[in-house]
């Protein structure tokens, strides 16, 4: 595999992500109108059929394409290794022309967009692992939901019950705007940037899936029912289902701290995978 081969490979796989959404996304999304009423079925069904105009015409499924952005777990022996970051950046400066994606690298001190190739962007998880092989997830985050983003430096007095306390209040806080119903990622422990890093990783998690510690689980059960009792609904305008799914990851904390992240993905959940051995050979992950 060379650069080139592997730059046009990011490109397609940033198509995919930008294109079409994953089922478990789609099925959850089916059965909250199959158990709303109006005006939230509307709601549902016009975004369920976005997503089939998107995949039949081969068109981004929102206009706001994204923010580029990465999860790499690289093994310490794949081969290819040195070419991961270059062919990221010139895969997405091929999707923008091809696919096409919006600008939405803008210049802090220009106000200038660059495309979607800026300072640190696009941006690159890193996770070495064990192996030869090498997994790419792509996940462009959309403006709306990040703007939804939140942290909390809570005392650790306050606890579990202060934790969902303040992801509660935040999500009635952010009402409509981010394109509800949302998925929302929860960070718990570390340090601040732990938190928030821990909170959108687990936006990568399928929906439905519980977290394998059982006290999380519930917690993650209990925040989906408490958020959607809100009434805020699809879009805002009102119904069941304002979240489709809440994921919880968590980290052991400093005794002094007890920090807490918050990033909320809009219904487009888009992310895909590929994974790439030691020969070149690309498998495409169902994510």
């Amino acid at each position: 595999m060379d650069e080139g081969d592997f730059s046009d490979t990011i490109s397609e796989l940033i198509k995919v992500a930008s294109i079409r959404l994953p089922s478990d996304v789609i099925n959850a999304l089916r059965e909250a109108r199959e158990r709303e009423e109006e005006p939230a079925r509307t709601q549902l069904s016009a975004i369920l059929e976005n997503i089939e105009l998107a995949s039949n015409e081969e068109k981004p499924i929102c206009q706001d394409t994204g923010t580029q952005t990465f999860f790499v777990k690289v093994g310490a022996d794949f081969p290819y290794i040195r070419l991961i970051k270059r062919s990221i950046i010139e895969g997405v400066k091929k999707a923008t022309e091809e696919v096409p994606l919006r600008g939405n690298a803008v210049d802090l001190l220009s106000e200038k967009t660059s495309g979607n190739v800026g300072l640190n962007v696009p941006y690159i998880h890193w996770e070495v692992v064990e192996g030869d092989e090498c997994e790419i997830i792509a996940f462009p985050k959309g403006g709306g939901s990040e703007n939804m983003s939140a942290l909390a430096m809570l005392k650790p007095s306050q606890g579990m019950e202060g934790v969902k306390k303040f992801v509660l209040e935040q999500m009635v806080r952010a009402g409509g705007n981010p394109c509800p119903p949302t998925v929302v990622g929860v960070g718990i422990g570390g340090g601040a940037d732990i938190a928030m890093e821990l909170a959108k990783r687990s936006l990568l998690r399928e929906v439905g899936k519980r977290s394998s510690i059982p006290e999380i689980a519930k917690m993650e059960e209990e925040l989906i029912e408490a958020i959607n009792s809100t009434g805020i609904g699809p879009m805002g305008l009102g119904g069941k289902t304002t979240v489709l799914d809440v994921h919880i990851e968590i980290a052991s904390r400093h005794p002094a701290s007890l920090p807490v992240g918050i990033a909320v993905q809009c219904w487009a959940d888009r992310k895909a995978g590929i994974t790439i051995n030691s020969r070149g050979e690309i498998k495409w992950n169902i994510i």
